[in-house]
């Protein structure tokens, strides 16, 4: 559970390394274990191609050996009665004095078991061996007759060898003398055949090791390039989000002070002289009812109700713009068309505002963006366009809803390669990006600009069977 936690907490430089780490682990290790595979298959079909090899080249060494043997005593068995004692003794002294190497001697045993030759474990002579097994429960003497009587063949079964006393496997050739009944044959030991293949092996073994080790460092280096790489690209993204968000808590800093100058503006110039002007009418109406004036304290009072009222108009104004209710209270729709009707009547600009009902409506934070680029589009267009015409168009869709704002002015101002944005116009984007939509700024062909805002569909809510056609208008 621990080690689940520290996963869990691990960095998002961590997190990348690992992703990209552990499939590369994971088809290297799948590479590893099939070379391995196939490099011990196919040297097994080797070792064992090897080892049949070898053993046949004993088997011709045996046969040829009791080939040798046979002719030596042929002339004396071609001869002899099945029951001539004294031409058996005389191939019984010949096959006895028959040894080579260390280790190489023949045997002979009559069909019921009896051993009569063993030069080089005589102990055996004269005995009887029907039924002996090696080791392993193999029958030895019972396969030897059994082969004999057939005519010849091989048997492999593990014997003492008599130069060390140790057992070791040996391949025996026999062949049947059926006139005497008896089984003569020689056999050779193997042990050296088994040792190559077993070195052949461990060879193999190493050799998978030594790849195994290869493709392991290989790993490793290519693990920790992954991961160097991958922390210089988080240092490198790190610092270009730091750099990003120093300049965007700057801007944001820019627009709380920029918002905040226009309504200590608006205030001063605004509400703050109609205030100044309703006390100087108070006080002059004041002084002359102190007088007793009363017809004249008229002027001064009605004056003062005016500006009064005038300001209690400029509060409302400056409010709608920070905060409109009618943008909670009947939805976007409305608000932009009352958005529009003020700024016509401020500043004589001639705008339009057109709309269609479309069932789905848009989320809160979708109509607060709407709302602030179109106040903000309007904004740009009375400072610095010219224009003499506005249009703002908010329409729905099967693929979201879309805002154009289009104006007649003298368009934006461009540098070369480029169109210069404000600081309104970033304002714009990084709306829109937030609810992952986009913003296209244009020229129109007869001057101008348009803005143009799309939402996703994924910024709609489903529609409301009881909503009333007012509160659908506009979303």
């Amino acid at each position: 559970m621990r080690g689940f936690r520290n996963l869990v907490s691990l960095t998002y430089a961590q997190k990348l390394s690992l992703i990209a780490a552990v499939p590369l682990i994971a088809a290297v290790a799948a590479i590893a274990l099939v070379v391995a595979y196939q490099a011990r298959a196919t040297a097994e079909r080797e070792i064992q191609a090897l080892e049949h090899r070898l053993i046949e080249a004993k088997q011709d060494e045996l046969r040829n050996y009791v080939t040798q043997a046979r002719n030596g005593f042929a002339y004396i068995y071609g001869r002899a009665a099945p029951d001539d004692a004294e031409a058996k003794a005389l191939v019984t002294q010949i096959l006895s004095a028959m040894i080579y190497g260390k280790d190489g001697f023949f045997f002979v045993y009559d069909y019921d078991g009896t051993n009569l030759v063993s030069p080089r474990q005589t102990a055996f002579i004269n005995r009887n061996w029907e039924g002996l097994t090696d080791s392993d429960g193999t029958p030895v003497v019972d396969e030897f007759i059994r082969l004999a009587r057939q005519g010849a063949g091989w048997h492999s079964f593990m014997w003492q060898k008599p130069s060390t006393g140790e057992e070791a496997e040996m391949i025996a050739y026999v062949v049947g003398l059926q006139d005497w009944r008896w089984v003569v044959g020689t056999g050779v030991f193997i042990d050296d055949i088994t040792a190559t293949v077993a070195n052949a092996r461990a060879e193999v073994e190493a050799r998978v090791r030594r790849t195994f080790l290869y493709i392991g460092g290989i790993v490793l280096a290519a693990v920790l390039i992954v991961f160097a790489s991958g922390m210089l690209l988080n240092i490198r993204e790190r610092r270009l989000a730091d750099a990003k968000l120093k300049e965007l808590t700057q801007r944001v800093f820019d627009a709380q002070e920029e918002e905040r100058g226009r309504v200590a503006r608006e205030l001063h110039d605004g509400i703050s002289q109609l205030l100044v002007g309703v006390r100087y009418a108070l006080d002059n109406a004041r002084r002359r009812l102190s007088r007793g004036d009363d017809t004249g304290a008229q002027a001064p009072l009605e004056k003062g109700i005016d500006n009064l009222g005038t300001a209690i108009t400029e509060v409302r104004r400056i409010s709608r713009d920070l905060r409109p209710g009618v943008l909670d209270d009947l939805g976007l729709g409305p608000a932009l068309k009352a958005l529009t009707d003020d700024f016509r009547e401020r500043t004589g600009v001639e705008t339009e505002f057109s709309t269609v009902v479309f069932r789905n409506r848009l989320d809160q934070d979708s109509k607060i963006a709407l709302y602030r680029i179109a106040q903000e589009a309007l904004t740009n267009i009375e400072r610095h366009s010219g224009a003499t015409c506005v249009t703002i168009d908010l329409r729905g869709h099967k693929k979201g809803a879309t805002m154009r704002i289009t104006d007649d002015g003298c368009g934006l101002r461009r540098e070369p390669g480029r169109i210069s944005t404000g600081i309104g116009l970033r304002n714009m984007q990084e709306r829109i990006e937030q609810l992952d939509g986009t913003l296209r700024i244009l020229s129109s062909r007869g001057g101008g600009t348009v803005i143009e805002v799309s939402l996703p569909l994924s910024r709609m809510l489903a529609p409301q069977e009881n909503a009333t056609p007012k509160r659908k208008t506009g979303a």
